[in-house]
C-alpha cells in the first residue's frame, strides 16, 4: 500500500544520528519490527542513489507517529532530511517484512544488535511492554561509545518498566568517550551471551546492524550450537 504523510518533528538522538517523526496515515498499520520505503516528494536536490530509502519503523504500532532513525551522511537524501522544514511531504510504501517477534512466548528472544540496527528492536520492545507480552527478552546492544548509542536512555526506561527485559548495552571504544560508563565493554561474545542469558538453549536469536556485525553474530551463535532455523537477521547498510 502507498500513503502520503508529512514530517512533524525531528531531533538528534546520538552523535551523527537523527530521528524523524511522520504523521501516521489513516489506515496504516504495521507489526513491530516491520519496515517502510520512504520517498521524498520533490526534494530540493537528488543524486544517483535516488529519493527512496528503506527504513525500519522505530515507533510501536500503538503510537501516533511513524518514527525512523538514521545515521546522517553526505548524500542528497540525508541532506534534504536534515534540513527539512516541518510539514515536508513524503510518500510511504509498506509495511514490509517478517522481522518480528516470534509468537511462541515460551521461547526467549535473544537480540544481538549494533548501532542503528536498534530501530526494529526498539519497536518490538515498546510493543512487548505496552501489550505486556510474556516473552523473555535479552537485548545485547553494541556501540562504540554512549555518545554514539541511539535511544540508550529510552531502552533503559523500557527495561525498568518491563521485568521480562534484560538489557545489556556494551561499549567498544570507551577510551575515546567523555561519558562515565559502568556497564559491559567490548564486542558481543559467546561469553557475554552466556553470562546474561541462562535460558539461552531454547531461544530464538535475532541480529540487526551493519552486515559485518550481523555475520559475526551469526558465527558466534552457530558456534554455540544454534541452527540457522532459530536465527533471524536483518542487515543495515551504510546508506
Amino acid at each position: 500500500m502507498n500513503y502520503s504523510s508529512e514530517l512533524f518533528s525531528k531531533e538528534a538522538i546520538a552523535e551523527g544520528t537523527m530521528a524523524f517523526h511522520f504523521e501516521k496515515p489513516h489506515g496504516f498499520a504495521w507489526k513491530a519490527g516491520q519496515s517502510i520505503d520512504l520517498t521524498l516528494v520533490g526534494p530540493a536536490e537528488t543524486d544517483a542513489e535516488g529519493n527512496t530509502r528503506a527504513f525500519s519503523i522505530a515507533s510501536a504500532p500503538y503510537e501516533r507517529d511513524i518514527m525512523i532513525a538514521t545515521r546522517m551522511r553526505e548524500t542528497a537524501f540525508k541532506r534534504v532530511l536534515r534540513s527539512a522544514d516541518l510539514g515536508m511531504k513524503v510518500d510511504i510504501a509498506g509495511p514490509f517484512g517478517s522481522f518480528t517477534l516470534h509468537e511462541k512466548s515460551s521461547r526467549p528472544a535473544i537480540m544481538l544488535v549494533g548501532g542503528i540496527g536498534i530501530t526494529p528492536f526498539l519497536s518490538m520492545m515498546k510493543d512487548a511492554t505496552e501489550r505486556k507480552l510474556p516473552h523473555r527478552i535479552y537485548l545485547y546492544y553494541s556501540n562504540r561509545r554512549p555518545e554514539d548509542a541511539p535511544f540508550l536512555d529510552l531502552l533503559n526506561g523500557l527495561r525498568d518498566r518491563n521485568p521480562r527485559i534484560t538489557f545489556i548495552p556494551t561499549m567498544t571504544d570507551m577510551e575515546n568517550s567523555k561519558t562515565p560508563w559502568s556497564g559491559e565493554r567490548g564486542y558481543i561474545t559467546r561469553d557475554m551471551i552466556e553470562r546474561h542469558a541462562p535460558d539461552r538453549a531454547d531461544a530464538i536469536y535475532y541480529s540487526a546492524g551493519p552486515p559485518g556485525m550481523v555475520a559475526a553474530m551469526r558465527k558466534v551463535v552457530n558456534e554455540m550450537g544454534v541452527g540457522d532455523d532459530d536465527i533471524r537477521v536483518e542487515e543495515f547498510s551504510g546508506y
